[in-house]
Order: structure tokens, then sequence, then C-alpha cells
């Protein structure tokens, strides 16, 4: 009997083998794990690729589909790439290069994967340049994955091909400024003058990799069947549909991922979480400033000290999840810091679980770098946002949310993006505990109807998969007439 299903061209009884294969930050891993969780509970086989260390620093495999495979891959060396530097998180910003070269020294151990398993679709970062062209001789089918949202990507440039040639006539400060001469709607998402100079050299190929990330991209773009994009519809959706017209190929949303809810996280027996939370159930309801700067996020001395003085400064009670320089074995706050705000403050320099922090009804505000995925978390538990962005997305990602106004971004100094203790204190308390504040809460609250609405989300990576299975090329022999 045939089993064919006529409406796609896929036999119903088809499982398809998909690989992963994620950019060296956990803040890519786990957005590409969760993807692969829902790949594989429809009964699809996934291959997850990543390297030894990345891969052993993973959540317990029992949690884990016995249809994903975790496939260990051994990081060549580079030149000054610090031993057992696997991820971002292991090394200073400055440095990210070398391992983007190391990351590069992973294609011979990648194609000879492909070449052995035959998958039908491999889905990538935005790294891999020379992956697409790899997997399209091997006739295998190809998708960028972006953990990063839709006007970003719109931001980067006109098409792949400009991204690939760097000819979208934007050579200077200024021209990043602006809104760009494509985006055929009013918006005031662009850069500020301190953030352009990672625009100006993400468009450089004059780094130890020697490739550029817009030709990364580009290439990326350009060589995929396919685009599937952390994002959805219901927020902004005109992006989406400028993204499609610019790379002339489907851009598909598959949800904003959203966390599950605070009180499904976790273990209560937790140590960290034990103590944490002892902590904040003795802090008054809706008071605590939460603050987290994502695990790439790399303060100066100068810039912690105004942190930590700004907070200190606002009165306000407060929960640091600080993350330690690495390289360094502790972290220098200003003299007297812990000791002047030990009965109303807690800097943890260890992992946190974040999700229960955020959740927890003492937390009033989350002062926060911008990735997309803390944006997500946040507003997913209603928290409104101090905010203070450094890299790549993340002003852009503030821009909008500030014009959105579920919170506003810590001023700061145009020419180098310096901050203050009095910006810090008065951002913190305006949101927090100020009339103002509540308009910011009041539209974190409305806009987490849909970025925590788990139903509308799960539908998008339903239809994620859905996808997949269309345009599978592996039809078995149980599908033909016998």
């Amino acid at each position: 009997m045939d089993t064919t299903n006529s409406s796609n061209g896929v036999s119903s009884n088809t499982k398809l083998h998909v690989v992963m294969f994620p950019w060296l930050a956990f803040g890519h891993i786990i957005p590409f794990l969760e993807l692969s969780k829902s790949i594989a509970e429809k009964g699809h086989r996934v291959s997850f690729l990543s390297t030894t260390r990345n891969i052993q620093r993973l959540p317990p495999s029992e949690h884990l589909s016995p249809l994903i495979t975790l496939v260990p891959l051994p990081l060549p060396p580079v030149d000054h790439l610090p031993h057992d530097a696997e991820a971002t998180m292991d090394i200073r910003t400055d440095d990210i290069p070398y391992l983007k070269n190391a990351y590069d020294g992973l294609q011979r151990q990648i194609t000879r994967f492909l070449e052995e398993n035959s998958p039908d679709w491999i889905i990538y970062d935005f790294a891999p340049h020379w992956l697409p062209s790899i997997a399209t001789d091997l006739g295998i089918l190809r998708a960028y994955f972006s953990i990063f949202n839709a006007w970003f990507l719109a931001f980067m440039g006109r098409s792949p091909e400009d991204m690939i040639n760097g000819s979208d006539d934007r050579k200077t400060v200024e021209d990043f400024m602006v809104q760009p001469k494509w985006v055929p709607f009013p918006t005031k998402i662009c850069y500020r003058k301190h953030e352009v100079n990672w625009m100006l050299g993400s468009r450089s190929s004059l780094n130890s990799s020697g490739v550029s990330d817009l030709y990364r991209a580009g290439m990326i773009i350009q060589g995929s069947d396919c685009v599937f994009i952390r994002y959805c519809n219901e927020f902004e959706p005109q992006w989406l549909t400028l993204l499609e017209k610019s790379y002339q190929r489907p851009v598909i949303p598959v949800g904003l991922m959203p966390p599950a809810t605070a009180t499904n996280v976790g273990d209560d027996k937790d140590e960290s979480w034990v103590i944490i939370k002892k902590w904040l159930d003795g802090q008054e309801k809706g008071q605590v400033v939460y603050v987290a700067l994502g695990s790439e996020v790399m303060l100066t001395n100068t810039q912690l000290g105004e942190l930590a003085l700004g907070l200190e400064l606002s009165g306000l009670p407060f929960f640091w999840a600080l993350r330690k320089p690495t390289g360094s074995t502790s972290v220098e706050l200003p003299e007297g810091f812990i000791e002047r705000t030990r009965d109303r403050g807690m800097v943890w320099e260890r992992w946190v679980p974040q999700l229960r922090i955020l959740g927890h009804e003492s937390v009033g505000g989350f002062l926060t770098h911008c990735g997309w995925g803390s944006i997500v978390e946040g507003i997913t538990l209603g928290q409104p946002l101090i905010m203070l962005p450094f890299l790549v997305d993340q002003g852009l990602n503030a821009r909008l949310l500030a014009e959105k106004q579920v919170g506003m971004e810590v001023p700061r100094h145009e020419e180098d993006g310096s901050f203050s203790k009095d910006s810090v204190a008065k951002s913190v308390r305006l949101v927090v505990v100020e009339d103002e504040g509540k308009m910011y809460k009041r539209n974190a609250m409305e806009l987490s109807n849909i970025f925590g609405d788990t139903k509308l989300h799960e539908k998008y990576t339903d239809e994620f998969v859905e996808y997949l299975e269309k345009h599978g090329r592996r039809v078995p022999s149980t599908a033909i007439d016998g």
C-alpha cells in the first residue's frame, strides 16, 4: 500500500535525520538544543554537533530524547586561543576571532560526518561560511537558524550579496546611526556612535579568522534553502516581510521559544536556588532589581565600578549575577561595596537559575544587556527592563524596546558609551519604584501575553517541523507500492 502523503510528497512513515551545528556560544547552543528537542518530539533523529567540552557542559543528557545524539568534535588548537577555551564565555571579547579560526578548523570533521551519515537536513548558525557548499555537493538540504531577531538581520544588510561584497554603501560611523535606506517603513532602530565600531569591524576581514562576520552571514544565507528565525508574526511582523523580500527565500519563524515557566524550572532541592530563594523571600514584593549582563559582556573596571555604585546609590535591594572576568579568580568591586550593601544586596558569582529569579514576586525590574534570549525570558515573565546594551544586536534591541515602552535605556555618553552611577541609580529607581515605572510594568505584562504564550509558540515549532517534513528528500522503500 502506498502511504505517501500526496499533499507534501513525503511518506507519513518517513523519519528524517537532521544535523544541528551551532556557533560556539551558549546563547546559540541552548536555542539550537531546544529546537532539536522539538524535532525529536515528532519522531525524527537529530545529530547535535559541537566541541567536546561544550557537549560536556550541556544540561544532563537524561533530559534529552534518545533520538538526539550528542556528537563531540575535538576543537583544533590555534595560536592565541587558551587551552580548553571552546566557547565565547571562556575568552575575552577581543579573542573571539581566534575562536572563529578554530571553529573553521572543524570543516574536515563536519564534512566526514556528513559524508558518512547522509542526513536529510543540516541546520547551522551564522559562522560556518564554508558549510553550505559542502552540504549542497552532498545533496543535503540546508537552513540557517538565526537566534537573532528579524530587525537585526535586516539592519545587517540589504541582501546576502551585499553582505558578501560589502556593497551596501555604508562606510562611515554616521551611516549606521540612521535608518537603512532599504527599510521601507519608519523606525528608530539604529546604532549609537559608541556602538558603531563593532558594526564597522564586523564588515572588515581584518581579523585573525581572515573572514568578516558580514561575509560569513552573507554566505550562509545565500547558500541556504531557507532561513529559520527565533521570532513570531505577532510582534513587529513587518521585519519578516522585509527579510523575505531581501533574501529571496523563505524566512520561517520558529516562535520565540519561551522558557518553561519559573515554577517548572530547576529543582527545589538545588543548593543554589535554596539559598537564593531564601534571600528573595525576605525582600519586599516588587522591589528587587535583578542584574545580569549575559555570558559575553565583559565590563571594564570603570564600568563595573559605576554599575556597582549606581546600584548602591539607588537604595533598592538587588540580586547581581556577576560573571568573573576570563582568566581571573575574583571580581574587583569598589572598595567597601559588599560591606555597605550587605543588608540589601547579593552578588552571586556562580551559575544562577535566572528564570526562577525573574519569576519571583520580589523582583520588580531586570537590568539587562538586551541579548534577545534574555529579553524573551524577561518579558515572558512580565519584567520591565533597565537596558544597558554593549555588543552586536543589543543596542538595536534596546532602541525598539524603549520605543515599545517596556523599559528604558541607562543614559550614556554618546561618544564613548560611558555611564555614571547617577544614571544607573536614576534609571533603576524610575523603572522599579517611581510612578513612571508603572507604565513600563504594565506594557511588559501586556507583551508577556505574546512572549509567554506557550501554545502559540508550540504551534510555531510544530509548523517548523512540518516544513522540514514537507521538504525532506528521502522516501523510504516502505512508502512504495509493493
